[in-house]
């Protein structure tokens, strides 16, 4: 059964009412996880806490959004067909999880009842992301790249709204915004009757996919197959094959990883470095605000581009660009333009890579769930692990070290570029040739 339409597909997976829906319910995780952030004042004077423990908030969304992620991708996957999950049911229970949780997190008596609430809601929020994600890049055909920037674009546009809501009713008006947000993430649930609710598609020997390479090699045969020596040959190729497709699932972790660490880090520390290198800390805040807001507008801008330019071309050249921006602003005159560069440049490498992700490795289906769950341990790792580095370099290395992981990413980018290139077929040998030695024929690296 398939689920995951290709171009040639009549009915389409989502509606026109369902992808609007759909862009709704990412501007609202959006605003969901910029919210904890600003009402931490307000945390801090109803239940006492200190500035560390009112930020575990945050972190509470970050955990359930990983294992949302995670959970939703082995429930939407399993092997028998009674026990999986449609695209509706996935989308239904992570809104209801996440309406539910920011309800909770809301209403709740005491601090631990609301961590645990805003676990419940990153369960949602996670199961959200990584199902529209997943969908959109496979339910659109040759659009699925710019309508994955469209998709992200609005997380985006959720990300600016939320702060900008707590500061116009105050942080200690919190609970009616976190509950006006779970009013309005129900009504999403009237239009997922325009999603396709088939069940993923299964291999012929009914698990997922996951060792590709080794399908892939049983798949191919030659002309030695019932020989020991072409088995043999046969059992090598499967193996390459499968280190080649681990390899390649763990340059795509490690780009999302490293990008969204980059991300996190720049929108964390910008602020801090332009007041060190001069500038007031209006204009450090307002230059911080232009960086996100070029993220949003980035991913609106490459929607053409998508439709023209393959997925690895636009990540490669937005590396460069971003790495590029990095160096430049650590010149003090033109830093806060460099950061808008940098997050113009940034914007399209989380939802382009979706779609290569898919065609380079193809029979791993749960690649996607991996790549998306590291990236949001790279937002939460980024943190702790540049402010160690800053404390042995100081403030004013900022853009230089995220230059250099911005240089790591560009580096797996191009060998991801070489690695998943298609490699031209050898020719066969004809059947009267000396020796019994089977075909040869050389197929996608990964």
């Amino acid at each position: 059964m398939r689920s995951l339409p290709g171009p040639d597909d009549r009915t389409p997976l989502f509606s026109r009412a369902a992808v609007v829906a759909s862009c709704v319910g990412f501007i609202l995780i959006g605003a969901l996880q910029a919210l904890y952030g600003p009402a931490i004042p307000a945390f801090r004077d109803e239940f006492g806490l200190t500035p560390s423990t009112a930020g575990l908030g945050l972190s509470a969304h970050f955990v359930g959004g990983v294992a949302g992620v995670l959970v939703f991708d082995r429930l939407f996957g399993r092997a028998d067909a009674a026990g999986r999950i449609g695209n509706r049911k996935l989308l239904g229970g992570s809104y209801l999880l996440m309406a539910v949780g920011a309800a909770g997190f809301a209403l709740a008596p005491a601090w631990p009842a609301a961590l645990a609430m805003a676990l419940v809601a990153g369960l949602g929020f996670g199961g959200i992301d990584y199902g529209l994600n997943q969908l959109f890049a496979v339910g659109f055909g040759r659009r699925s790249t710019a309508m994955l920037n469209v998709l992200n674009a609005h997380f985006g546009i959720g990300a600016i709204l939320g702060p900008a809501l707590i500061g116009l009713v105050g942080a200690d008006r919190y609970t009616a915004v976190f509950l006006g947000f779970a009013a309005l993430t129900l009504p999403l649930l009237l239009c997922l009757a325009g999603v396709r609710d088939e069940a993923p598609p299964r291999t012929a020997d009914g698990r997922d996919g996951q060792a590709g390479g080794d399908d892939a090699a049983r798949d191919g045969g030659g002309d030695g197959s019932g020989a020991d020596g072409g088995a043999d040959a046969e059992a090598r190729r499967a193996r390459a094959r499968s280190r080649g497709l681990a390899t390649v699932l763990g340059a795509f972790v490690l780009l999302y990883v490293l990008h969204v660490g980059i991300e996190a880090g720049v929108g964390g520390w910008e602020p801090t470095h332009l007041e060190t290198v001069g500038y007031g800390a209006t204009a450090a805040a307002s230059a911080t605000s232009v960086y996100w807001l070029m993220m949003t507008v980035g991913r609106f801008l490459v929607v053409p581009l998508a439709l023209r330019w393959p997925a690895r071309s636009i990540i490669v050249v937005s590396c460069a660009g971003m790495t590029a921006c990095l160096l430049l602003a650590a010149v003090p005159g033109p830093a806060p333009y460099a950061y808008a560069g940098v997050g113009l440049f940034i914007a399209p490498i989380f939802p382009t890579g979706l779609p290569w992700l898919n065609d380079a490795a193809p029979r791993a289906r749960r690649a996607g769930a991996l790549v998306i769950a590291a990236s949001m341990v790279g937002g939460v790792a980024a943190g702790p692990a540049l402010g160690k580095a800053i404390e042995l370099s100081g403030i004013r290395a900022v853009p230089l070290i995220l230059a250099a992981v911005s240089a790591v990413c560009l580096a797996t980018t191009v060998w991801l570029i070489r690695a998943t290139a298609p490699r031209p077929a050898a020719a066969t040998r004809p059947a009267a040739s000396a020796g019994p030695s089977p075909a040869r024929a050389r197929g996608p690296r990964v």
